[in-house]
């Protein structure tokens, strides 16, 4: 159960910060490094509990790896995906109540394209700064995957929103950022890049560093 309390915190907080610095008075370059940010610490909080997904695309990758026992793949999605409805309700109904929000409107081919590529992007630096055996116990990670969310969401949020992650274009999509008429982009996108980052991340990597773990420890190692 703690493993998916630390889910659904990290998300929360994730989705949080999305809403209060995406819309309103919070809008604009701010927004990117506050998010970034929250990723950074809420993963550096995490990561010894659950392993810090706080996104259903990287628990996916995580799982094809080999690193995250497979009976805890649904609860980590259900604690993800209620982390970041939760977040979005106290955004919309209480922290910026009564903010006007106008939804994106992509297009649907750079969307797909900005969402896969990302996705890939943050799945791979998951994959390769908190699970591999060549990075075990480092003190970065968080940072690293931090960084990626921040430079994606600078490169291309402006042509898909930059959620890289389906609990935050649930999240995006309660809050009116989005239209729910478009989260399929995001799911499509981002469990896609998902498996092929998880795949390529086996390719590339010995097949030493692909060993599962024992079920009862965490999927990332803790930086000592």
């Amino acid at each position: 159960m703690n493993k998916y309390i630390a889910e659904f915190i990290g998300t929360f907080f994730l989705v949080l910060t999305i809403g209060c610095t995406g819309i309103g008075a919070g809008a604009g370059v701010i927004a990117p490094l506050a998010i970034g940010a929250a990723l950074m610490v809420m993963v550096f909080a995490g990561g010894h509990i659950s392993g810090a997904h706080y996104n259903p695309a990287v628990t996916v990758g995580v799982l094809i790896r080999g690193k995250v026992n497979g009976a805890d793949v649904v609860p980590y999605m259900v604690a993800q995906l209620f982390g970041a409805a939760i977040a979005a309700v106290a955004v919309t109904k209480f922290l910026r109540a009564g903010v006007a929000v106008t939804p994106i409107s992509p297009n649907i081919g750079p969307a797909l394209l900005a969402e896969f590529l990302f996705t890939f992007a943050l799945v791979y630096v998951v994959l390769n700064a908190a699970t591999a055996e060549g990075t075990s116990g480092n003190s970065f990670y968080g940072l690293a995957i931090g960084m990626t969310v921040m430079t994606g969401a600078f490169a291309v949020g402006d042509i898909s929103g930059g959620a890289f992650n389906p609990a935050v274009a649930l999240g995006i999509c309660l809050l009116g950022i989005s239209s729910w008429g478009n989260i399929w982009i995001y799911l499509l996108a981002d469990f896609a890049a998902a498996v092929v980052a998880a795949l390529i991340f086996q390719l590339v990597n010995p097949p030493m560093q692909t060993t599962p773990i024992a079920t009862d420890e965490p999927p990332y190692e803790t930086p000592q």
